[in-house]
């Protein structure tokens, strides 16, 4: 499966993004989805995971209750509302597909190019 990530920008502090996640050459209801991002400097780090139905989703501390992540299976795009933003969220951020519901970045085999965010305070 093929992603490609786009919806990325810059906003002040509290502002509001929704990235989006285009997958092609598989279906994306096949795999369980993550969201990922990297600050400069840092390693890549999870941020949220939904599973192939939609049902469960996981999200890391630091963005839950502002992070929403979904998907639409029969648009077969991943999509990741981000509410107010933090100057910390800023970062590339990619999706990645997987045949499990984890937030192990080992076991995505399948990544967006990543797109980048910037909160400025």
């Amino acid at each position: 499966v093929q992603l490609q990530a786009s919806g990325g920008g810059s906003v002040q502090t509290g502002g509001s993004l929704r990235l989006s996640c285009a997958a092609s050459g598989r279906t994306l209801e096949s795999y369980h989805m993550g969201w990922f991002r990297q600050a400069p400097g840092k390693e890549r780090e999870f941020v949220a995971a939904i599973s192939r139905s939609g049902g469960r989703t996981y999200y890391v501390d630091s963005v839950r209750g502002r992070f929403t992540i979904s998907r639409d299976n029969a648009k077969n795009t991943l999509y990741l509302q981000m509410d107010s933003l933090k100057p910390e969220d800023t970062a590339v951020y990619y999706c990645a597909a997987s045949p499990r519901l984890t937030s192990t970045e080992k076991e995505y085999n399948y990544w967006g190019q990543g797109t980048q965010v910037t909160v400025s305070s």
